[in-house]
Parts: C-alpha cells; structure tokens; sequence
C-alpha cells in the first residue's frame, strides 16, 4: 500500500508539472519568436537603396528577423574601420572579402559555409578566391567587368562607327570627339580605388602571366620600371587626362556619375556596377575594354569583385540568420528576381539566368570567354594597392614623372609583398 506521504508528493507532482511544461513550451516558443537583428556591412553606394528594399522585403516573409545595413563605400574606404570594429567584437554580421590574399588574413573572422546549398551552384572558379584547405568562406557577391563606359549617342554624333580595339584607335576616337565639341572622358581620380585597385589590376592582366609576374617581382626577377603593361598605363592615363574634364585628381565618383549622365563627356573609366546609376536617365550606353597598346586583343577585366562573408565572431542566433539570409539571397525566386532586376548584378550562380543587354550584357559576354582577363588586384595586399593608389594619385597631379612613379610602384612592392 502506499503511505499517505508518498500519496501527498504524487498529488503535488500532478499539480506542478503540467505548469512546469506550459512554462518550458512557453520559453521554447518565445525564444524561437524572438526578434534577430543582422547587422549587413553592404560595400556599393550605387545599390544603397535597392538594397534597403531587398531588406525590407526579406523581413517581411521573415519577421523574426530585423535587417540594418550599413552602406560604405565610393568616397569612403570600406576597410578602413572594419578591422577596429572587429577587434573589439563589434564587427557587423555579414560583411565582405576579396578573397585571394584577404582570405587568409581575415581568416580568424569567417564562418565556414562549405557546408550551404549554394556552393554547389556557384559558377565555375568563382569559389576558389574564397577556399582554403577545401573549405568555402564567402559567397560570390556577383560578376563584374571593368572597362570603358561609354555614351552610343555621342559616338555617332562624332562619326565613330568603330569601338576601338587599340590604343591608336583609341587616340583617334578621342580626337573624334573633341572635334565634334564632346568632351572624351568624364575622369574622377579622387578616389584612389580607381587608380590603385582597377587600373592596376588592368595592367597585371596585360602580363603573358599575372601571377608569373608577381613572382618575378618578389624576386627581384622584374619591376615595374621596364614593364611595358604598366608603362602603357601610364600612356592611357595621359590620354584620359589630355582628352577629358579638368581637376581630375579632385573630381570624386558621383562628380564623375554626373559629367556622363548628364551628357558632358561621352566616357567614363568605370564598371557595369553604374549600371543602377544609369537606369533613369535613359542613356544608350555600352562597354569596351581599355585598350592599351596595338596587338588588338583586348579583353575586360572580369571576376568576381567581392565575396559575402559570416562574422564568425557573432552570437550564434545572428550567425543562424546570416546564413538563412544569404541561402535567401541565393535560392529564392523573389530574391534572384531583384539582385537582377534591381541591383542589376550579373550573378555568379548558375541556376540564374544572366542579362543579354545593356553594359551588363556586355560584361557577361567578356566573362563567358575563356581567356578573359580577372581582377588580379585580390592577388595582393591591401596595402600594396593603398600604396599603388596613392602612388599613381600624385602622377595624376602631375607630382612626379613616368620613371620615378614607376620607380615608387617598384619601391611600394618591396615594401608591402610580406605585408599581413
């Protein structure tokens, strides 16, 4: 029989836990309604509200989950206090890397994503920027190509039947212009990502081996003194500079969006990433590659820009959510619909149909190509290309001659090759 005393714990038990379970499948449920904020570090001014949206959009079959992004970028260095904030731990959730050299030395702040739907999807060597020891860090942002923007309008106008394919018939389709009362390039070298970063990253493509040649220079086996490339973006750069806008080295990015969109250069030295700044003004515009010397085979520099990658250092609530977020951006019909349509992206996955026309179609047809030229600028450091920029600013400004900026190219490399 059983004692009065154990009758007394039994009855207790009934009384207390079911109460105990409701409050246990009350906590449970609170907690997988709690609100998740993904802190988003987004790099393309250009995108800056569409981008927004895309946020918006997301939370709204997600409202569990509060989007803040923080746009960066065109005059502002991106990087600049990113390391600060991630030292401390107050980095965002999801932000972006080069890949290349970047990877390794941001290693210690990426989440592995090897193990997420897309990798399987993604492009053809789009991964292997971001992979080290089999392991995927970041997803492609997308595919980009830069070269030389230009208005079809003002071609005719000026006579120019003919996209250059050399630098003579670059030369001469300036002068076309000129004459025709157009001025030929709307240049903005104020900020030195351009110069530092992109037009350098043309003339290591213009090597026979980029990464050929990088190795020659750390040793010592070359330099950029008597490298033709690198001498003939030194032609290409005057050229720009004697048949464009004056004040270049001042003249910031949207100075620059706003001389060619408003018709008062018929050139930009840009990529298809304006295309979002284009849109409404209606222009016929298309893209050629920058020709630098006259063997007639020039190509655009084409790649995967940026890769999106997960704080490692974030809760793990926030890191669950990023990679929902960036699965969302891959996967999802409605997302793919708008990284196309709105942020105009060339994307780097398979399943997503890429763009016939516009500057877009352009650089897709220059990517599909198996000898296209990539932004070998990932390959090294961020401080060589700072370096690089700063370097080829004060040739803009007329601060220092041919040699002696070739000279300090040679100098920065030696200095910042080994550079962390």
């Amino acid at each position: 029989m059983i004692g009065k005393k154990a009758i007394v714990v039994i009855v207790l038990l009934l009384i207390f836990l079911p109460s105990s379970s409701m409050k246990l499948q009350k906590n449970t449920k609170n907690d997988a309604e709690k609100v998740v904020t993904v802190t988003i570090r987004n790099p393309k001014v250009e995108i800056a509200a569409p981008f927004e949206s895309m946020a918006k959009l997301y939370e709204k079959s997600h409202p569990h989950v509060r989007i803040r992004v923080e746009t960066v970028g065109g005059i502002s260095d991106d990087f600049s206090d990113l390391k600060t904030q991630m030292a401390v731990g107050e980095g965002p959730d999801i932000f972006t890397n080069v890949g290349y050299e970047a990877t390794g030395e941001w290693l210690h702040y990426l989440e592995d994503l090897s193990e997420e739907q897309w990798v399987g999807d993604a492009r053809e060597d789009t991964l292997s920027p971001i992979t080290q020891d089999g392991k995927v860090y970041g997803m492609p942002m997308n595919i980009e190509g830069f070269g030389i923007i230009y208005n079809k309008t003002l071609f005719e106008k000026a006579g120019i039947d003919k996209l250059p394919t050399t630098f003579a018939e670059m030369e001469a389709a300036a002068q076309k212009l000129d004459k025709s009362g157009v001025t030929p390039f709307a240049n903005g070298y104020y900020e030195e990502w351009k110069l530092g970063h992109h037009l350098t990253s043309l003339a290591f493509a213009e090597q026979t081996d980029p990464e050929a040649f990088m190795a020659e220079l750390a040793g010592n086996r070359a330099s950029f003194t008597e490298n033709e490339g690198f001498q003939n973006l030194l032609r290409f750069i005057d050229l720009t500079l004697s048949y464009g806008k004056p004040h270049a080295a001042t003249t910031d990015y949207y100075t620059e969006m706003d001389a060619f969109r408003n018709g008062e250069a018929a050139m930009i030295v840009q990529g298809n990433w304006v295309e979002p700044l284009l849109g409404e003004h209606k222009l016929d515009v298309g893209m050629f590659p920058i020709p630098l010397d006259d063997k007639g085979d020039t190509q655009l520099v084409t790649g995967v820009p940026s890769y999106w990658v997960v704080n490692k250092q974030s809760e793990s609530a926030e890191k669950r959510e990023a990679k929902r977020f960036l699965n969302w951006l891959a996967e999802s019909d409605e997302a793919q619909k708008f990284q196309t349509e709105q942020l105009h992206f060339i994307s780097a996955f398979r399943s997503i149909q890429p763009p016939a026309a516009g500057i877009n179609g352009d650089a897709w047809r220059q990517y599909e190509q198996q000898d296209r030229r990539n932004f070998n600028w990932s390959s090294y450091s961020p401080p060589m290309k700072d370096a690089f920029g700063r370097i080829l600013k004060q040739y803009v400004n007329e601060e220092m001659s041919k040699r002696d900026t070739l000279q300090d190219l040679d100098h920065a490399w030696k200095q910042f090759a080994s550079s962390p």
